[in-house]
């Protein structure tokens, strides 16, 4: 039985054989803004000691 692919999926498939630079593109893209080394302990220390303490009601200027 033959599976349903959309228009879409075959653009995508064509368009990717045709241009196989692609996904390497996305895949450096992807790296640069969301894959990150895990924060040291130092850091961690350095990010806590920088957080400020909300009020328990933020909306009040007491």
């Amino acid at each position: 039985m033959a599976r349903y692919v959309s228009e879409f999926t075959k653009f995508l498939t064509e368009l990717k054989s045709e241009k196989p630079e692609i996904e390497a593109g996305q895949q450096a893209g992807r790296a640069l803004l969301w894959d990150k080394e895990p924060l040291t302990a130092e850091d961690k220390r350095r990010a806590q000691e920088a957080k400020l303490k909300q009020r328990a009601y933020v909306y009040s200027y007491d």
